[in-house]
């Protein structure tokens, strides 16, 4: 196929990758700019952002707050997406699609949408208001969809002769899905883990309308760094958190090979 691929087709890709790309590109070379504005192109090299960045007591405490959130997030969204995509997936029967959509719908949705019926949730019935709990179930909203997703897909392509080889030789069910089920699943349990895991570090407009003093996320630290200040620790702090993405793809490679995700399959 190779052969066949013109050069205004090359063209085209090469193209649409440098726009995809430019703007990190762009950001990490200003990190390391020397001067004090944030610009482009930077007037010489320097780490010393990245030295500001580390000093800074409320970047730091908004970088770890992020981290235990996500790592919350994180636990919850895959044990609930897992046990939500088992039941689509194997018992729903004629409501399957339904279900489906209704899992999926946060990623339908605006997610200031969603902030704002959060908000309106917890202050109408009175089970929470902003906060580390209100954070949490908003995240694991937001991010429980990737869990769903990828975890279903491998379950629509799953032998389940296996399972029934392993009960068929005595193994109970708690034991079939640990020995058996969890290892064969267990590519799309870590990719669902960590693209929740992204995505609850990286959120912004659910943390916005949810968060409360003292429990300021990254993403609106630098937002509200922004508001006053214009040097490059913006683009350091930016910098780290693309930084950390592209570390959690590389263990998903690591991990269990981008390629053995199949998105898709037979219904």
């Amino acid at each position: 196929m190779s052969e066949g691929r013109s050069p205004l087709f090359v063209a085209v890709v090469v193209v649409l990758y440098a726009f995809l790309l430019a703007p990190i590109v762009i950001i990490v070379l200003a990190a390391f700019n020397a001067g004090e504005y944030l610009r482009f192109p930077p007037d010489g090299l320097s780490i010393r952002w990245f030295v500001k960045f580390a000093q800074s007591g409320p970047f730091v405490r908004a970088f770890v707050f992020s981290l235990q959130l996500a790592a919350a997030t994180t636990i919850l969204a895959t044990v609930l997406g897992g046990m939500a995509a088992f039941y689509v997936v194997r018992h729903a029967g004629r409501f399957r699609d339904t279900l489906r959509l209704l899992v999926v719908s946060p990623l339908q949705l605006p997610a200031i949408l969603t902030g704002i019926a959060l908000l309106l949730f917890f202050y109408g019935t009175g089970l929470g208001t902003r906060g580390m709990r209100a954070l949490l179930l908003g995240h694991t909203l937001v991010c429980l969809p990737y869990v769903f997703l990828t975890i279903s897909t491998v379950l629509v392509g799953f032998d389940r002769s296996l399972e029934e080889a392993a009960r068929s030789l005595g193994a109970g069910p708690l034991t079939t899905f640990r020995r058996v089920t969890l290892p064969l699943i267990k590519g799309g349990v870590i990719s669902g883990a960590l693209f929740a895991f992204i995505t609850s570090f990286d959120q912004f407009p659910i943390s916005l309308l949810l968060v409360s003093v003292g429990n300021t996320t990254l993403p609106l630290q630098l937002f509200d760094y922004l508001r006053f200040s214009f040097d490059p620790t913006a683009a350091a702090v930016s910098t780290v958190s693309v930084l950390m993405s592209v570390a959690i793809v590389l263990i998903i490679h690591r991990l269990v090979g981008l390629e053995s995700i199949a998105w898709g399959g037979p219904r």
